[in-house]
This record gives structure tokens, C-alpha cells and sequence, in this order.
């Protein structure tokens, strides 16, 4: 069973690595790739590039044997589409691989807006990360929907089936975000607790985010 844990990750920090670890306990991964997005779909395009972005992550997965990097979407042109990479992904593992996409519930309440966002289901399932005791988002009638259809609490339907389901995962968070560590490093102030050492050294080699 393979996890996937896509993002901008610019930078990569703790708060990915810890959320990573957590679902590798809960959910016995095989291994746990970080997949780096060259040319996010719904954000704007990052000040720091594709290959910088997944030489942190490198860095940062270094001493995590069951973490790796999967650097396809820089292989590509054009925005990086969640929906290829999955396709892509089929075609390497084959069809009895249990594939699961990490996402925070905030962007799984987005999830219509993705491209081609109702075939997704046909090559993955969902982990959704909620905080413990939140309150659930107001999802949209078709988030909510594909939602009901999906939805299991059963992880074991998870690691024998390869895709189709979405699973609700409960996680503590770490109060960590790449928009908080850039304002810091612009603002020359000090990111050593949030992100492993090698990472603000490569930051500070290249002066990123100054």
C-alpha cells in the first residue's frame, strides 16, 4: 500500500514530515511519496523552483527509510494535474496496488475544482487528515456526495482494494506553514525548529525566500 503526500512543499518543513510519520503508523504504508508539484494547478506559480523545491525534500526524507521522492509532475509541461500523475502511477504499479492520496480536509472541501475531479477515485482512494474533535467542513453538495458514496471507516477495505474509497483520518497537526516560514526568512528571522537542519541549510546556500 502506497501513500502519496503531493504539495508545492516550498518549502518542505516539519509539519509534512510529522503528518507523513503519523499516517505511516496508522495506516502501515509501504512507503510514503512526496510528490512535488512543478506547476500548481490552483495557486500561483512559486518563486523558487520546481528542482530547488524537490532537492529540500530530498534533503528533508533523507533519514526516513520508507520516504521517497516521486518527481514526475517535473517531468511534465503545463500545470501539474493530480489526475496525471495518477494515471501515470496505474501504469507503473498496475491495478491491484492500494494507492492513497494524502489530502487535508481544507483542500478535499476544494476537491470539485480540481481537474477532472470525479475520475480521481477511479485510480486512488482518499486519506482525508482532519484535526480530533473538529467539527466537519461545510463541504459542497458534490464534495458531500461523492463523500457519502465513498466513504469507509474500515482501513482494511483500504489495504485490499486499489482505489475508491475515502477514509477520514484524524490527525494533530502541527502549527507550521510554508507561507509562515517564508515570512520569517524575509523577515531574517530565526526557522531552525521548523524545518530539519539540512533543509535551512540549503535555504541559506541558496538564500531562498530572502
Amino acid at each position: 500500500m502506497l501513500g502519496i503526500l503531493g504539495g508545492t512543499f516550498n518549502p518542505i518543513h516539519n509539519g509534512h514530515l510529522y503528518l507523513a510519520e503519523r499516517l505511516q503508523q496508522a495506516l502501515s504504508f509501504d512507503a510514503v511519496r512526496f510528490m512535488p508539484a512543478a506547476i500548481p494547478a490552483l495557486k500561483d506559480a512559486p518563486s523558487v523552483s520546481a528542482e530547488q523545491r524537490a532537492d529540500m525534500v530530498k534533503l528533508a526524507i533523507i533519514n526516513h527509510p520508507t520516504f521517497q521522492i516521486d518527481i514526475r509532475e517535473l517531468d511534465r509541461s503545463g500545470p501539474s494535474y493530480t489526475i496525471e500523475s495518477l494515471v501515470s502511477l496505474r501504469k507503473e504499479l498496475g491495478d491491484k496496488e492500494s494507492i492513497c492520496w494524502l489530502i487535508g480536509s481544507d483542500a478535499f472541501a476544494k476537491l470539485n475544482k480540481w481537474h477532472r475531479w470525479n475520475e480521481l477515485l477511479n485510480y486512488c482512494h482518499f486519506v482525508v487528515v482532519e484535526r480530533p474533535h473538529s467539527e466537519h467542513l461545510n463541504w459542497n453538495a458534490e464534495v458531500a456526495s461523492l463523500l457519502e458514496s465513498h466513504h469507509t471507516r474500515d482501513i482494511h477495505k483500504i489495504k485490499n482494494s486499489a482505489n475508491g474509497k475515502i477514509l477520514i483520518q484524524e490527525i494533530e497537526a502541527l502549527d507550521i506553514s510554508s507561507t509562515q516560514i517564508r515570512e520569517h526568512i524575509a523577515s531574517k528571522k530565526d526557522v531552525d525548529n521548523l524545518m530539519p537542519s539540512n533543509v535551512v541549510n540549503y535555504i541559506h546556500e541558496y538564500h531562498l525566500y530572502e
